[in-house]
């Protein structure tokens, strides 16, 4: 690109330095409210090759990103992505602050020692329930006490575990208050999510739909919740709760969304950029890249599309409404 790098902003004044990239559309899982049971995955053909997605990330990296989360899918389940993350971690100290990834925690315990010696330092671990039975049941093809030995695994090699859990009406709402109590007894950091309208799951989502609000509030005749000011460049507002003096994060893009100081972007497996999860408007990164050796049509199809974010996202759930979204969270890395 030209001689001098510029950060990005968008055209609300928002400095995009938080990039999430899908490193595949796969799962091992099938978990209920994220995609149906009986799954297409898109052809290998279509997808970024590791190469390729090393490339984009860094060229993000040199206009300002500061945070990079590999997601998928599963992103530990993508042959070889250990070589992705060992090239990737070259640029910590050099721009990159954090380079991390979600996980459902079924490889954790093959790849947990790896992933702190190539410089990952926190990652965040999907798990809804502590209930075995109830875990298949929501995951339809996991193994609770696998995903719990790699858990044990990953806080062994010195990983920052922070414990995402959907929250579910009549699903897991009665674990909730346990859940911090584990999550805390271990120190780890729990963040409660509300379910979003995002692919034809097969069944009502206004059925698992459980406001925040109300599981907060809930919460508080147990717990002395204290609002922080702490942003991890996420969307996660935080407590502090008293009792066991563990974090408590709350994300809330139905009951109040946080777009207002939404710093990220994602890509998808294929190269797609979404400036907002909850649009459909996209970039296509892939093309640039592959028609050209050096980085300068790819860097004028960042700018482009990052001057088209919107301020914010259109979520809603009812019982009249379609998804808001027809693709799956696991196909734009969630």
């Amino acid at each position: 690109m030209s001689d001098v790098e510029t950060n990005l902003v968008d055209p609300f004044g928002r400095a995009i330095s938080y990039l999430r990239v899908s490193v595949t559309d796969r799962c091992d899982f099938r978990c209920t409210y994220c995609m149906a049971e009986d799954m297409t995955f898109l052809p290998r053909k279509d997808l970024l090759t590791l190469e390729e997605i090393d490339r984009l990330a860094s060229a993000f990296i040199a206009r300002g990103v500061r945070k990079l989360r590999l997601t998928g899918g599963e992103p530990l389940v993508r042959r070889n992505v250990m070589s992705l993350i060992e090239s990737l971690s070259r640029h910590l100290g050099g721009g990159l602050e954090e380079l991390t990834l979600t996980t459902n925690g079924s490889q954790l315990y093959r790849f947990a020692d790896q992933l702190a010696d190539h410089g990952v330092e926190r990652i965040n671990v999907s798990l809804d329930t502590l209930d075995p039975a109830k875990f298949r049941f929501l995951t339809r093809w996991g193994d609770f006490h696998q995903v719990m030995r790699g858990i044990d695994r990953a806080a062994r090699a010195g990983l920052k575990i922070k414990i995402n859990a959907v929250a579910l009406r009549d699903v897991n709402e009665d674990e909730i208050e346990d859940m911090v109590r584990w999550a805390h007894g271990r120190g780890f950091d729990l963040t409660l999510i509300e379910t979003m309208p995002l692919g034809e799951i097969g069944t009502d989502r206004t059925d698992q739909y459980l406001p925040l609000s109300l599981v907060r509030t809930r919460l508080a005749q147990h717990f002395t919740l204290d609002d922080l000011p702490d942003r991890t460049g996420g969307p996660a507002r935080y407590v502090r709760i008293r009792e066991t003096g563990g974090r408590l994060g709350f994300i809330t893009p139905m009951t109040h969304n946080f777009c207002e100081s939404c710093n990220r972007v994602r890509v998808t497996c294929t190269g797609t950029l979404y400036m907002c999860l909850g649009q459909e408007d996209a970039a296509d990164l892939r093309a640039p890249m592959r028609v050209s050796r050096d980085d300068d049509l790819l860097h004028a199809a960042i700018d482009e599309a990052i001057a088209r974010k919107p301020k914010g996202h259109d979520f809603i759930i009812d019982r009249d409404s379609a998804p808001s979204l027809p693709r799956f969270m696991s196909a734009t890395g969630g």
